[in-house]
Formats: C-alpha cells, structure tokens, sequence
C-alpha cells in the first residue's frame, strides 16, 4: 500500500513535454509541475537517422520526470493531413519505441507563424528566432493542451 502512495504522489510532481517536430529541429517544452503553464526548453538539432533524435528525446523526458510527451500534428488549415503529418506520424511511431508514457498527438496549426510574430514582437534578432522558434512553438503545442486538458476536466466544452 505505501510503494502505491508514493507512486501517485511522484506522477503528481512530474511534468508534460511538448515537441514541435521539424525537418531539421525538434522544439522541446516542459509544464511545471502542477501542469498548469509550458515554457520553451531548448531545440534540438536533428541528425540523419531516426535513433539520435530518439535517444535526444527520451534522455530529456527522463532527466525531467516526463509523464507524457505531447507532440503537435501539422495539419492542413481544412484540418487534412499533408506530406509533413506523415512524417510526423512515422516520427511517433518510432519515439514509441523509445519512451514507455504515453504520446498524446495536438493540433499545431499556426504555432510556427504564432511563435514567429512572438519573438519578432519581442524585438529578437533574426540569428535568436531561429534558434528559439521552435521551442517556442512546443511551448503554444503543449499549453493548447494543458488548456484543454484542464477545461475538460472541469466540465467545460470539448473541443
């Protein structure tokens, strides 16, 4: 019964990854704790092959306690899949693989322009949003989530 409550009180504390996966860079986003807000973390600079990405993913979700990892689907403004979800899709299906939480798919629509008109807003240069965009666009993936998340749980509309 104790090994029980220290299991719970541990996912309690652990936190919710967001990824916005690229062509050439993952953006990774973490929760706090009480998975309330998501703050950019870093980008990750792909290499060829699928397993240095994946061993770059699951080495972050366990140093930080991950208890789930949301990655954004890029999907047509109609709402369709195109040639990126694919590789998106082929890219979860391999990260399965390598982590053991779940892997909850967002809607990332316009997160990459949002992130963008951010930075830009926030009188970045041109070299820093390049290399922070998308983190910044893992952190809108994942707090759309936890948003909804939380509006579900309290009985608010689906969406």
């Amino acid at each position: 019964m104790w090994r029980v409550r220290v299991r719970i009180i541990m996912n309690a504390m652990a936190r919710v990854m967001g990824l916005d996966v690229g062509e050439k860079t993952i953006g990774v986003a973490l929760s706090d704790e009480a998975e309330v807000h998501a703050f950019p973390a870093e980008t990750i600079w792909r290499r060829p092959g699928w397993r240095q990405d994946m061993r770059s993913v699951r080495d972050r979700a366990q140093a930080h306690q991950v208890r789930a990892i949301v990655v954004g689907m890029p999907l047509n403004m109609d709402g369709t899949r195109g040639a990126q979800a694919g590789k998106v899709e082929e890219f979860i299906r391999s990260l399965r693989n390598y982590v053991r939480v779940p892997i909850i798919v967002e809607d990332e629509r316009l997160t990459s322009w949002e992130a963008e008109q951010r930075l830009l807003a926030g009188g970045y240069t041109q070299e820093k949003r390049k290399e922070m965009v998308h983190a910044v666009a893992a952190s809108l993936i994942l707090q759309a989530y936890l948003d909804r998340k939380r509006c579900e749980s309290a009985g608010g509309p689906l969406k």
